[in-house]
């Protein structure tokens, strides 16, 4: 009596058997050798929940081909058995079902695979009777880069990983010492570069479905950054900080004092504040030159109220002082112009050296350097005032007239 080997259900002959007719089965049974490494197609009943597959023993059938097709049309997911559960064997299983459902293969009470719709995967079955299982022959395919083509591994156009069925995917990259992966987060959308070998396990970068991008630790850019909103959220967001630099890394600082800055952004700066700034437009625009201050107004500077002063006296000898002086001409030299001043223009204006020789109090360090000197211009007021007065005497007493 003939008996069937586990995987392609051959017929194996008993010896003696089949005399004169053996050849047949022989022929039958290369027949379905052929058939093994063939193409085959099977149609799933419309809407069927359940399938079966059974490769016959010693006959065709399409189970028992290499490259098994299921068509079909389907409105659920479907389960496929395939057998006989003691069948060890392997397949390339395409789901071309219509309808856009997944096909699940089977074999027993084991583990089964999902195939989505459109999609190939190569599977095997372990035929270990009603525990039988279903495996992805790929699964943990370990590519070297000597193994595929000789130089590592070449995809084109499209690298696609997972098959659209709700579970995690990942590309592992596996180290010496540390692992790292790139992976889908298929419950929370998200995709994650991650250290480790497991999908969240200490994410790196994490990218939701709306592209909100999450950065774990310290980021490093050696470019620009360019920030096309409006916004940018830090972890301490306190009303009235700015951010300011003190040599390593920008800190959120509270302004106080010298100046203020409300929650509307409204900027005060305090009296006693010290603010320095290339150019001032009051009432139209800046200059953009250095030192230089435009306004379209009276600018009202200090204070001149006899109430807040306690004099000692008026300018003597105001007259001679002024005859000790000279108004000039000038062109900025060479070492204003190293110093930042670079104007070509002809200037009129004092000598700070012989102002000071007179009048030391209106004469002060320049602000570019304390080697040299600046003039207050506004101080010689006083100074024109009592020389004019003093002239103006002297004109009297040579006309034989009093001042009243």
């Amino acid at each position: 009596m003939s008996t069937y080997d586990n995987v392609l259900r051959l017929e194996e002959i008993t010896t003696g058997a089949q005399s004169g007719t053996w050849g047949d089965t022989t022929n039958v049974n290369l027949e379905l050798i052929a058939e093994a490494f063939s193409y085959g197609t099977e149609a799933i009943t419309t809407n069927a929940d359940t399938h079966t597959t059974t490769i016959a023993d010693g006959s065709t059938d399409p189970g028992r081909s290499l490259y098994l097709k299921y068509t079909g049309t389907l409105d659920s997911d479907s389960t496929i058995t395939l057998g006989p559960n003691t069948v060890s064997k392997v397949w390339i299983i395409e789901n071309a079902t219509s309808g856009s459902q997944n096909i699940i293969i089977s074999q027993g009470s084991g583990a089964n695979i999902t195939i989505s719709n459109g999609s190939t995967k190569v599977i095997y079955t372990d035929g270990a009777g009603s525990g039988a299982a279903v495996y992805d022959a790929f699964a943990n395919l370990a590519l070297g880069s000597t193994s595929v083509g000789g130089a590592g591994l070449t995809v084109s156009p499209t690298l696609t990983v997972g098959t659209g069925v709700a579970e995690d995917t990942k590309i592992v990259f596996d180290g010496n010492a540390q692992d790292f992966y790139i992976g889908l987060d298929d419950s929370a959308d998200d995709l994650i570069i991650g250290k480790g070998s497991a999908v969240g396990t200490t994410p790196a970068i994490s990218i939701d479905e709306n592209l909100n991008t999450v950065l774990a630790g310290n980021v490093t850019i050696s470019g620009d950054i360019t920030v096309s909103g409006d916004d940018i959220t830090m972890g301490t967001n306190t009303s009235g900080h700015i951010l300011v630099a003190d040599g390593t890394n920008y800190n959120p600082v509270a302004m106080s004092g010298h100046v203020t800055i409300a929650s509307n952004g409204a900027t005060t700066i305090a009296t006693s504040a010290d603010v320095q700034v290339d150019s001032i437009g009051i009432g139209t625009a800046a200059s953009g030159t250095s030192g230089e201050i435009r306004a379209t107004n009276n600018i009202t500077a200090y204070y001149s109220d006899e109430r807040l002063k306690d004099f000692e006296g008026t300018i003597p000898n105001a007259l001679d002082k002024v005859s000790q002086i000279g108004g000039y001409y000038f062109r900025e030299n060479e070492t204003a112009k190293e110093l930042g001043y670079d104007n070509d223009e002809l200037q009129v204006g004092v000598n700070a050296q012989e102002i000071q020789k007179v009048m030391p109090e209106v004469v002060k360090e320049a602000p570019i350097s304390s080697e040299y000197l600046t003039v207050q211009y506004e101080k010689l007021v006083p100074l024109l005032i009592e020389s004019i007065k003093e002239l103006k005497q002297e004109i009297e007493e040579l006309n034989g007239t009093t001042s009243k």
